[in-house]
């Protein structure tokens, strides 16, 4: 129970510092490190309803997500910024982004089994 305090602390420090940097920052974030161009669209796609919707991603978008963290959180956390998305719980689309992450991560990372 202490943990689940401890971390929702976090999350909150985490939400109110990064907001404030968050608005200019993503943008040029975004720009610096070409983000835009290191998806293509169906995986921009397929990360989006993962991580806003379904949970899940198949084989080949992980490979695209894993391209790049920075980029990865700052499009999230872009696309938070949006009016369309304020009645979104932004902790909870943050954990999800983490998880997609993590789990794009462990199978880009975990050795194919032998043909």
């Amino acid at each position: 129970m202490a943990s689940l305090h401890v971390y929702s602390v976090l999350v909150v420090l985490f939400l109110t510092c990064g907001a404030v940097m968050a608005t200019k920052e993503n943008d040029q974030i975004i720009r610096e490190n070409n983000c835009e161009t290191k998806m293509g669209l169906p995986c921009v796609l397929e990360a989006f309803t993962s991580i806003f919707v379904t949970g899940s991603i198949s084989n080949k978008c992980c490979g695209e997500v894993v391209l790049g963290k920075v980029c990865h959180s700052a499009l999230v956390n872009r696309t938070l910024e949006n009016p369309l998305f304020k009645d979104i719980s932004a902790a909870t689309i943050i954990a999800k982004s983490i998880q997609t992450w993590n789990n794009c991560l462990a199978l880009i990372d975990s050795p194919s089994p032998s043909a």
